[in-house]
């Protein structure tokens, strides 16, 4: 009856008021129920784009891609949306909507629920039409390689800089593509080709530079990952043009610089300028060998006995090293028992290690202290000459080289120190991170020989043809190493009666014979590693093994694994990276297990109940990144899985790592354990390192990462389902790196997680919080001393923190702060309130505060009575300072006036607000006031910052010595500066190499000029290397006034978007006959140091018609051309610029790049030979050239890279067959919408040196490589792509196939296919496809609806399924995840095993055959 009633009631509302009808249709009934269902449709809609962003942000991060702002804004945005519209329907489900006992409908209800209804729809609806907007989500970054990051180790003795030298001059010689450096091992060649590479690097005199170490027994696919400009250590011919290495004439841009011991393996790859290092003299050796030793040998009673054991080392850098080292503290007798043994060589002598240098190593190896040390070094020896500490740990544990020390935490410390120690003495180097270790080769060639002579060890490594040792000879092993070798038939009838030590490890997956009795004989045995094996059930023997310690069957493929039940003396145990899927019943046997290692396992899903909580002996617990389901504890329920209480069992735990996905199960107390060791994760939480963007404003951003966290105690918290507790978090004091992310009821870090204020936490980075108000409030109790030991604070995302700390900072708290990041945080008003400035933050290194719309000062100061307001406010320490998208900020540090009387924190909070209102009203915009020291900055980068002025013209005597070290300026988007410089600061600038400024609409110069200038100002900038203008309109020169200015050290200059500047003098002059305006910079001056060139079409056009000698162009090599007004690229300017290499055009007018107009017959042969051209943003562009274009060869034939980013009318990327393409190694489209496809078959004939060909966003193509017009091709023809390791194709939503040609297309040495995004796609080619026995697939994303797997898989031919890359490790994998097909095929085959994981029902798991065999069901 009342919906008749307001049904009556709109009509009449209808009529008489029309306005109030639209808020009275809330009340209908039927409105209120479309609202509802609208809001769970949408909603669902959303949802699943969020998926899809997420995975492709996934794919993107496993790429080390940096994901683009606005899509993490989108699924922040996109996450609140339907956590909202989730919560609403439920709210709605259990709200009572009726009134009146129930008999009438609660109208008010209905009307609010349902206007709330329609505004979420609406909501949902905005955001799924903004994700439509993606065509990307990332963009490529390019971190720096380890290896070039420090010269430790390098002394720069004469013999070697001259060398140095003539590396530099041959490899900067236009008609020198290879050259070697040889010399025995030991003599220093590699350290010095990476300084050389370093050099290079910050010289910047190749655009990359990269190291590859070849080894004995190369591994051609291990070298094209690293493919290079530099090969080391190659100890016979490799086949360059097999690995994939441009050189020779054709490819004149890339340098060879190899190492070798023999100068013939050099002379056999073609390289004829060949450099030998030689031993040092004699006063570099005694230089070198003090160094090492560190005592006062000059003043010490035996100087004469040790310059005679130098003088024995015989100049070779390894031994001084080794025996310096080794010698170090010791007593004049053990000085003259060296020099003996050093006097009288052994007779060994190695392949380039003489005897001398073998004995001095071996002395090395004597002197060390304790057999620990020893037995330590010798089993390094064992595992190859470069491994992880935790291998060794598991290893030595096993053989009991730790007797006496009962806990693993007190065995690792203990194994921490001997590695140290032995890389004290140079017998060990120091690997990619603190957790990896090497050998030097010569160094590793003796110390195998002592131990196959002293400890009856078997050793091969890297060898195809081998023998066993004979049966005597076996019986007295006492180790035995396979390395990355074939293995051949095991025989049943080994008998190794003292063996202790067994170690197989493959580079890829092997299936080896087994025999089942092979253990019979081998029970001494202590230590078994089988890596990378197949191992479909372990040998019966092995339960025979009573004496064994430790099994490690890691990075294998396993099947049964029950029988390890039977090893009851196990005490360490690993499966890590394994591919085991159910942790059986049997393991629960283990009673004496103390480590149990299940990193990265990545099918683990189940673990029988009870199983972990019957290792009561356990100790080390490794379970990261292994999805297990774990299950909730329930009374009188049996459970099908393990639980977390498990855990909570474990009384001797002192290791813990583990990823929680669903924080909802997190059982109570346990965070109260107290690990030593931990690195646990609740929760979905994402903390990725950060990563350098290309051509990006913060370039200071890779130096805010986080290095060498794994030994740190790691919490990772991100707590969706539940508002946690604060009791439950108070036990986590003891944690050295927080990361704090969704913490539900937290408002105070210090205050509700740990009242102590984390005495032991060195990093915290915080992030996504919105309840979060401050990290630190010490006026809601006794204050503490916070974060004594914090070194990096890093705060993302606080959208309502609105202080960092309430109070002044106390002198005691952030003592040991280095980083600051804060990026986000919306309410901030600035960082810190300094109590004391000159005392507080005293080793604050690096500040970055990005995108925080309220900050107003980045340090508040003052505020204390007695306080000298002439202060100086200094930071000794300081040096990156980035500050980026501040609207507010006025100043670095601005004086707050509160009352000298302790205030509440409400009156607190009200004086900072009128400070601050009263600092924003002042007029004076200045960076930096008089105050500010900055002794040591090094790198200033600021973005959008609204000051007039970054330091204070009327103090300059103080500004030069504040920032006297700057060697970087970077400014972006500070509309209101007028200059950058005054003239007096110009003379402080003599360490400035890095200058850039770009989109400041207000700059009129670069240098401002002084009261006091009363003659021509003479600048110079002696460092600066490279300058770039961009975007400033009104700049209109680099000083206004008569002047000189001189750029002798420029190579990089960039001048676009400056429409008022000129480069050229003009002939306009005022009325007293001087020049109106000055050029920017003498260009005749700066072109012949030239190498990278920048500039507007304008300018082109300018140098074209210009009187430039042709020889003012000889540096350059790289050249970017943007806003060209013109229809064409002028070929001019590849014939004024004839040694360019590399083109850029971006945001051109041009329809076609190239057109011939009759040009190439007259000056072809003149113009320079690009290698790599770029094409961003040429939205008018349709094609490369002209159809009827002739003579383009001369332009292309030496391209190695072609690229094209949103050029989004271009339909063909290389659309003719006139134009060979025959150097091309890299073609790459990038969200180009309209294009078809990248060429024909006649021209993809042409690409027989392509390595990689990506196609990313490109929505309208349908196929890679398409039919060329009026031609059939009969299946029997072939079109090779002899050299393609890569094959990318990605969100290409129209995509149906590769190529519907019908030819038979080859991929002999495809490695990386990734077919992610492309719905349509059916079949990969319509005529058959060949590729090598593996390939990498690491992923394969196709949601084409009623398309089963096997359809596609069919199409890629069987040989491309063999083997994966299914994560981090480069370890060959035999499974393939198929995603989106709906129902899983069936595949059967007796050498198939295929896992359907049960929660998700689309996901398909398929283990490969192990023989290249057809199997039954068609799927091969």
């Amino acid at each position: 009856m009342l919906e008749i009633i307001v049904t009556l009631v709109l009509e009449l509302v209808k009529c008489l008021a029309p306005p109030t009808e639209r808020k009275l249709v809330y009340l209908r009934k039927r409105n209120y129920n479309a609202n509802l269902e609208n809001l769970k449709a949408e909603m669902e809609k959303l949802k699943v784009e969020r998926t899809s962003i997420q995975r492709r942000v996934s794919e993107a991060k496993e790429k080390g891609e940096e994901i683009e702002e606005k899509v993490e804004k989108w699924l922040v945005n996109a996450n609140g949306i339907i956590d909202r519209a989730t919560k609403f329907v439920e709210d709605e489900e259990s709200t009572n909507k009726r009134c009146l006992k129930g008999l009438c409908p609660n109208l008010k209800t209905r009307y609010q629920l349902s206007k709330k209804a329609e505004t979420e729809v609406k909501a949902l609806v905005e955001l799924g039409e903004e994700v439509k907007k993606f065509d990307i989500v990332s963009h490529r970054t390019t971190p720096e390689e380890i290896w070039l990051k420090s010269n430790k180790g390098y002394e720069a003795f004469e013999s070697r800089v001259s060398t140095l030298k003539s590396i530099q001059n041959a490899l900067t010689d236009v008609n020198v593509s290879i050259i070697g450096v040889y010399g025995m091992g030991g003599i220093g060649k590699t350290t010095l080709v990476k300084e050389f590479a370093r050099q290079a690097r910050e010289d910047k005199l190749f655009d990359r530079v990269v190291f590859s170490e070849v080894s004995q027994t190369p591994d051609i696919k291990k070298i094209q990952g690293e493919i290079a400009e530099k090969l080391d250590n190659i100890w016979k011919h490799v086949d360059l043009e097999t690995v994939g290495i441009p050189f020779g004439n054709d490819h004149k841009g890339c340098r060879l610089l190899l190492t070798a011991r023999d100068n013939n393996v050099l002379l056999s790859m073609g390289s004829k300028d060949n450099f030998l290092i030689g031993n040092l003299n004699e006063e570099e050796a005694w230089r070198l060998f003090k160094i090492m030793n560190s005592d006062d040998l000059e003043n010490c009673k035996f100087k004469s006995t040790a310059i005679n054991v130098a003088q024995a080392c015989g100049g070779l850098p390894i031994a001084l090293t080794t025996v310096a080292r080794a010698l170090r503290n010791k007593s004049l007798h053990e000085w003259k028992n060296a020099l003996r043994e050093l006097q009288t060589p052994s007779v060994v002598n190695f392949e380039g290690v003489p005897a001398e240098t073998y004995s001095s190593i071996e002395l090395s190896f004597k002197y060390l202290k304790g057999e620990q040390l020893k037995k330590i070094f010798l089993l390094c020896s064992l595992i190859g000459n470069s491994f992880w500490f935790t291998d060794l740990f598991k290893y030595s544990m096993g053989l009991g080289i730790f007797q006496g020390v009962n806990r693993m935490v007190d065995a690792r410390n203990k194994l921490y120190a001997l590695v140290h120690e032995l890389r004290d003495s140079c017998l060990l180097l120091e690997g990619d991170s603190s957790e990896q270790f090497s050998m030097h080769d010569v160094v590793y060639d003796v110390v195998v020989s002592i131990a196959c002579r002293d400890q009856h060890v078997f050793l091969v490594r890297n060898e195809v043809v081998w023998e066993w040792p004979d049966e005597d000879a076996l019986k007295k092993c006492s180790a035995i190493s396979l390395l990355n070798s074939s293995i051949h038939e095991v025989s049943e009838e080994f008998e190794c009666l003292q063996l202790e030590f067994l170690h197989i490890s493959q580079n890829t997956f092997v299936e080896v014979n087994i025999p089942d009795n092979i253990f019979k004989g081998m029970k001494t045995l202590r230590v078994i590693d089988l890596t990378r094996m197949r191992l479909f059930s372990l040998p019966s023997s092995i339960g025979l093994l009573a004496n064994l310690q430790t099994l490690c069957l890691d990075q294998s493929m396993l099947g049964d694994i029950a029988i390890i039940g039977k090893l009851k003396n196990l005490e360490i145990l690993s499966f890590l990276n394994s591919d085991i899927v159910r942790l059986p019943g049997e393991l629960g046997q283990l009673t004496k297990l103390r480590l149990l290692d299940l990193t990265d396992c990545l099918q683990l899903k189940f673990i029988v109940p009870n199983v972990l909580s019957s290792f009561t002996r356990l100790e080390e617990l490794y379970m990261g990144n292994s999805p297990v389901e774990w299950e909730v504890e329930k009374a009188n329920s049996e459970r099908s899985n393990a639980t977390l209480d498990e855990l909570m069992h474990l009384r001797r735990l002192t290791t813990l790592e583990i990823d929680v996905k669903n924080d909802s199960i997190l059982p109570d107390g346990f965070f109260s354990k107290k690990l030593e060791r931990f690195d646990i994760s609740i929760g979905d939480a994402s903390f990725d390192s950060t990563l350098v963007i290309e051509n990006d404003w913060f370039e200071s951003r890779q130096h805010f990462m986080i290095s060498n966290h794994e030994s740190l105690r790691t919490l990772k918290l991100k707590l969706d389902s539940m508002a946690i507790c604060s009791e439950k978090l108070q036990l986590i004091n003891n944690v050295e790196y927080l990361c704090l992310d969704k913490l539900q009821g937290i408002k105070n870090v210090v205050l509700e997680l740990d009242t102590e204020g984390f005495s032991q936490l060195k990093h915290l980075h915080v992030q996504n919080n919105p309840d979060f108000l401050c990290i630190v409030d010490s006026m809601e109790r006794e204050p503490c001393v916070a974060f004594p030991l914090l070194e990096s604070l890093t705060l993302h995302n606080l959208i309502n923190t609105e202080r960092i700390c309430i109070d002044r900072l106390k002198i005691e708290s952030f003592n040991e702060l280095k980083t600051i990041k804060v990026e986000n945080c919306d309410e901030l008003s600035n960082i810190f309130w300094l109590s004391s400035s000159t005392k507080c933050l005293p080793r604050l290194e690096r500040i970055a505060v990005i995108n925080c719309s309220s900050m107003e000062e980045i340090f508040a100061t003052g505020g204390e009575a007695d306080v000298d307001v002439d202060e100086k406010i200094e930071f000794v320490q300081l040096r990156s300072l980035s500050l980026g998208k501040l609207p507010k900020v006025t100043r670095f540090c601005g004086e707050v006036k509160t009352p000298s009387t302790s205030p509440n924190r409400q009156e607190s909070q009200e004086e900072l607000t009128a400070s601050s209102n009263e600092i924003s009203s002042e007029t004076s915009t200045l960076l930096f006031n008089e105050k500010v020291v900055l002794p040591n900055l090094e790198a200033l980068e600021l973005n959008a910052i609204n000051v007039d002025e970054i330091w204070n013209d009327n103090q300059l005597a103080a500004m030069i010595t504040c920032f006297q070290s700057l060697t970087r300026l970077i400014v972006w988007g500070c509309d209101k500066l007028k200059y950058i410089f005054s003239a007096s600061m110009i003379q402080s600038l003599k360490h400035l190499q890095h200058l850039e400024i770009r989109i400041c609409m207000g700059l009129q110069e670069i240098i401002s000029k002084d009261r006091a200038d009363q003659v021509t100002p003479y600048f110079v900038f002696p460092q600066v290397t490279t300058l770039n203008l961009e975007g400033l309109p009104e700049l209109r020169c680099l000083y206004p006034g008569m002047h000189t200015s001189e750029w002798p050290a420029l190579k990089h200059l960039e001048a676009c978007n400056c429409d008022k500047i000129t480069l050229s003098q003009n002939n306009e002059n005022d009325q007293f006959g001087i020049p109106a305006q000055q050029p920017l910079l003498s260009f005749k001056k700066i072109l012949p140091n030239l190498e990278e060139l920048a500039l507007s079409g304008k300018d082109i056009t300018m140098i074209l018609q210009g009187d430039f000698p042709q020889h003012l162009f000889g540096s350059l090599k790289v050249q970017q051309v943007g806003d060209d007004d013109l229809a064409c690229f002028q070929l001019g300017l590849l014939e004024r610029f004839n040694n360019l290499e590399l083109l850029f055009l971006s945001d051109c007018s041009y329809e076609v790049v190239f057109s011939n107009e009759g040009y190439l017959e007259k000056h072809g042969r003149k113009l320079a030979l690009i290698k790599k051209l770029n094409l961003t943003r040429l939205n008018r562009l349709q094609q490369l050239w002209k159809r009827d274009s002739k003579q383009l060869d001369f332009i292309f034939q030496h391209l190695e890279i072609l690229r094209a980013y949103h050029c989004q009318n271009l339909l063909s990327l290389l659309p003719s067959s006139s134009v060979s393409f025959r150097n091309l190694a890299h073609l790459q489209a990038f969200a180009c919408k309209k294009l078809m496809n990248l060429g024909t078959c006649s021209t993809a004939k042409s690409l027989e040196r392509l390595l990689s060909l990506k196609v990313f966003g490109c929505t309208a193509m349908t196929e890679v490589v398409v039919c060329d017009e009026d031609e059939t091709a009969n299946i029997k023809e072939e079109i090779v792509f002899s050299k393609l390791i890569t094959l990318s194709l990605f969100d290409l939503d129209s995509l149906t196939s590769f190529s519907s040609a019908n030819y038979t297309f080859k991929f002999p040495c495809l490695q990386d296919l990734s077919v992610i995004g492309c719905p349509k796609m059916k079949i990969f080619t319509k005529g058959e496809s060949t590729t090598p026995l593996r390939v990498n697939v690491r992923s394969l994303f196709c949601a084409a609806s009623g398309i089963r797997a096997v359809s596609l898989l069919k199409s890629l031919h069987a040989d491309l399924l063999r083997g994966f890359h299914l994560h981090r490790f480069t370890t060959r994998l035999r499974q393939l995840q198929v995603v989106g097909f709906g129902e899983p095929s069936c595949v059967q085959d007796s050498l198939m095993r295929a896992y359907v994981i049960a929660d998700e029902p689309k996901l398909l798991s398929l283990p490969l055959p192990s023989q290249h065999t057809q199997s039954s069901c068609g799927f091969c």
